[in-house]
């Protein structure tokens, strides 16, 4: 049995070999959780916000956002951040600086993320100097 006749497991080199022609664009996910309820969470929002605005400006963060509930109606505390790293052991530092996990309010698991497929739109008006993202 070869690794291809593993459905569970595929090297990343096939991966990598079979998406070849794609952008092939290497970021990490973290994954956070809250650790003990909402109210450390809460209480540590100001500053976890200023430090992603700050990975922000520093041309480190990807994405960041609340993970709803799977049926969209409520917010668990649960978040995701996508960071530009060199390695996984570079995400787990930048996550680790996080007020958020420094605290203890909520816990991370990174996961690498390899972007293949997608798009971004960008439309810009002159005329009514707006823009809108799709």
């Amino acid at each position: 049995m070869t690794d291809h006749d593993n459905p569970k497991a595929v090297p990343v080199a096939a991966v990598l070999e079979a998406s070849g022609a794609m952008l092939q664009k290497q970021l990490y996910a973290i994954f956070t959780t809250p650790t003990d309820g909402l109210g450390a969470v809460f209480a540590n929002m100001e500053p976890h916000l200023a430090f992603q605005v700050q990975l922000e400006n520093d041309g480190i963060l990807f994405a960041a956002g609340p993970l709803w509930s799977g049926d969209g109606t409520h917010w668990e505390g649960e978040g995701m951040v996508v960071v530009r790293a060199a390695s996984p052991a570079a995400a787990s530092e930048i996550a680790a600086r996080d007020p958020m996990h420094q605290c203890g309010a909520r816990s991370f698991v990174v996961r690498p993320w390899l972007i293949n497929e997608g798009s971004v739109t960008l439309r810009l008006n002159y005329a009514t100097q707006t823009f809108a993202l799709s």
